[in-house]
């Protein structure tokens, strides 16, 4: 008898326990997958964790957003094409959506911002707007908040300080015609190469020069390579927080308004995060070794338009040259 009721008691226990679990489990009414590919020291990284923990607190728990770093969930375009067909959910991306979006090319346009307040005014006036607009109409994923990427720069072993100084500079830039012929425009010797073979091609003398922003130039070892970092500051750019249209459209409107506050909590908390960001690299790359020059940008904005203005048409160019002006 004693044994059957010990039998009983656990049974009982064991129901309990497995409700609890169970309901636990169940907390979460919807869960949002979240993929992009920057690694977890990333601010991306952590901005999309800040985010999923505003959206549970906001929905009481009702939402959950899960994050998947370092392309888990798959890459960027593919990502894409997922949520446009609805297997999944939210990804951070930018110019890539010009596949669809032509005006997503804005996000990556050679001197067209003179500064991170400028590119701030843009993104978030009537500019950014358009933007948002044709990409949701065209791509069918919304933008919900953007963050700020570090701008490029150029990394040499002479100082360069004006357009004259790149007179027949060797230098590696991605295969992407804009960037090739806004280099030419400036006077140096752009090569397209695969970003995997620029430290060799800099240690053994191939080029003499690349471009990139600074947590590539420090993640790179390029300081090994390279002596100066110089301020070109020739690509300032933004990415932005995306939601799949399905996805949005199956929310209620309650639950939109919680997952727009938290991607507004995000980007503000991301921004403090890039520029803390930005100061480190800025010393880490000093304490290596290198220098860096402040470069007349006026200079080479002025000698880079033409080279700009005839790599975009209709309305892309229309707003760059806004932009520019």
């Amino acid at each position: 008898m004693k044994n059957r009721s010990h039998r009983i008691l656990k049974t009982l226990l064991a129901g309990v326990l497995g409700l609890a679990v169970a309901q636990a489990a169940g907390a979460a009414e919807v869960t949002l997958k979240l993929g992009h590919l920057a690694n977890e020291q990333n601010t991306w990284h952590k901005a999309s964790l800040k985010f999923g923990e505003e959206v549970a607190r906001l929905t009481n728990g009702r939402i959950e957003v899960q994050v998947f770093p370092n392309e888990s969930l798959g890459k960027e375009i593919d990502l894409i094409n997922g949520m446009q067909l609805g297997t999944v959910d939210m990804t951070i991306t930018g110019e890539s959506l010009q596949n669809w979006a032509p005006l997503a090319s804005l996000l990556a346009i050679p001197y067209a911002f003179k500064s991170l307040e400028h590119m701030d005014q843009v993104a978030s006036g009537d500019i950014g707007k358009a933007i948002e607009k044709q990409i949701e109409e065209k791509a069918r994923i919304r933008p919900l908040a953007y963050f700020a990427r570090g701008p490029r720069d150029l990394t040499s072993n002479t100082p360069i300080r004006t357009p004259d100084d790149l007179k027949g500079l060797k230098m590696r830039v991605p295969n992407v015609p804009l960037f090739m012929d806004v280099w030419k425009a400036l006077g140096a010797q752009p090569t397209p190469m695969a970003f995997s073979e620029v430290f060799t091609s800099l240690q053994n003398g191939t080029i003499s020069a690349q471009e990139n922003p600074l947590a590539l130039i420090k993640s790179a070892n390029f300081n090994e390579v390279q002596k100066y970092v110089n301020r070109t500051e020739h690509v300032r750019s933004w990415i932005y927080l995306t939601i799949s249209n399905i996805t949005w459209n199956k929310l209620s409107d309650q639950d939109k308004q919680a997952v727009q506050q938290a991607a507004k909590t995000a980007q503000a908390y991301e921004r403090e995060l890039f520029l803390a960001d930005e100061q480190q690299l800025e010393k880490d790359l000093k304490a290596a070794g290198m220098t860096f020059v402040d470069v007349d940008q006026q200079a080479f904005a002025k000698k880079a338009r033409g080279a700009v203005l005839a790599n975009v048409k209709g309305d892309v160019k229309k707003y760059v040259e806004t932009i520019m002006d």
